[in-house]
């Protein structure tokens, strides 16, 4: 099966612009991956969690099965992937371990593990390899490895005023960078790191925030666009399917049932960020922390009944909520109008770090940072107990034109 680049234009959604809608961009990165590492020889040495991935591949036969089969497959139905084999991949992957991103409008590569996946991802063998937890513990390993390089001083050699630098004027006219804490006059706007870049703060007041004494009013947590919003969720459904419905029990996970059914016959609003958004959270209603933990999961599981997903998880954002690694944040609002909501930080691919920065037993008044994502932006959901939700602003169906909704803006209204 061959797919001219048109047809794969048409179906790479590719949400977020994490990921250029262009094949063809993306057969070019994956080739300047691949002569970088030719230009390291062969039998060059890997970074110890690269190592350790290869190990696990290497060593696991049904691993090594599926790994195998997954890039044959994809390379069978056309794709130019920069590689042949599971070593060559490992190659490449070795090379991401020390990059940084460019600004680029259009062709933005923010997630470069994920281009090198895109297609073994979402081929017959790659839907059961990258849901495997053994897999899946020495992929985290790596991208902490690469999150520790971007949270690191050598990070920083695109923080510069020349293009491609993300202080160019082109990409300052994107970024706004006069909303955010920084420092135009020193060396890399005084950012310390790429991360630190990536995770900066908004200036006080430049995101203010709607209803601050009106509890009903339910404020934006992220600098998102809608996705989705689904009434009537359920414990447990069947999230693998196409509509991907939202199944509690697996969102907070068995360990947390009687958490999770306090929210059954409620209301899940999702939203997902951009490569150029704001990348923390934000309490959206005030109250007091009753849960806050992190999950482990997948990073690069697709979903087969989206078919081709090529921008990784973008179309399956419904299904990775309930498998992909995540931050569970509970609030309660002691406000029986408004009751107790769940907001729930997924990671997509690369943006996986996701820090929490409140504690059970502490209050937030809304719009208060709880936490982010390290490196980038992600997508999230809020989930709201039966009949609390009165109207929504954000009206469905959502597309890749809405806009995305602005920090500490309403987003419902509350009140049963």
């Amino acid at each position: 099966m061959n797919i001219d680049a048109d047809t794969i234009a048409v179906r790479a959604s590719r949400r977020g612009h994490w990921l250029p809608v262009r094949e063809e961009v993306l057969v070019a990165f994956r080739h300047k991956f691949a002569q970088e590492a030719r230009k390291r020889g062969p039998g060059a040495p890997l970074t110890p969690p690269v190592q350790d991935l290869a190990n696990l591949v290497n060593t696991d036969p049904v691993l090594r099965m599926y790994f195998t089969q997954a890039i044959e497959q994809a390379i069978a139905a056309g794709y130019d992937l920069g590689y042949r084999n599971i070593d060559e991949l490992m190659a490449l992957i070795n090379v991401i371990m020390t990059y940084a991103p460019p600004f680029d409008t259009t062709e933005l590569v923010g997630c470069p593990l994920n281009a090198l996946l895109d297609w073994p991802m979402c081929m017959p063998a790659g839907f059961p390899l990258f849901r495997s937890p053994a897999l899946n513990a020495k992929l985290k390993a790596v991208l902490q490895y690469w999150c520790d390089f971007l949270s690191g001083p050598d990070s920083r050699y695109y923080l510069i005023p020349e293009p491609p630098g993300w202080f160019s004027p082109e990409a300052l006219s994107y970024l706004r960078m006069s909303e955010f804490v920084c420092d135009p006059t020193k060396p890399y706007y005084d950012f310390k790191s790429w991360n630190d870049f990536f995770t900066r703060k908004f200036k006080a007041g430049a995101r203010p925030v709607d209803g601050p004494t009106d509890n009903t009013v339910v404020v934006s947590a992220c600098e998102a666009t809608p996705y989705n919003i689904q009434n009537n969720v359920q414990l447990t459904d069947r999230f693998w399917m196409k509509a991907q419905p939202y199944s509690l029990a697996d969102i907070f996970t068995s360990s947390r049932q009687a958490l999770a059914e306090q929210f059954v016959g409620g209301d899940v609003y999702q939203a997902f960020l951009s490569a150029y958004n704001y990348h923390r959270w934000h309490a959206p209603v005030a109250g007091t922390i009753v849960a806050a933990y992190p999950l482990d999961g997948t990073y690069y599981s697709d979903l087969e009944a989206e078919g081709l997903d090529p921008g990784g998880p973008d179309d399956s954002q419904g299904y990775i909520s309930q498998v992909a690694a995540r931050a569970v944040i509970v609030i309660d609002t002691g406000d029986q109008r408004v009751g107790t909501v769940a907001c729930v930080f997924v990671g997509m691919a690369e943006i996986s770090s996701c820090v929490i920065k409140v504690s059970e037993k502490q209050k937030v008044q809304k719009g208060d940072e709880i936490g982010y994502f390290q490196y980038g932006g992600s997508t999230h959901c809020l989930i709201f107990q039966r009949g609390v939700i009165r109207s929504w602003v954000p009206k469905p169906p959502f597309d890749f034109n809405t806009p995305p909704i602005k920090l500490n803006r309403q987003i419902a209204t509350a009140g049963r």
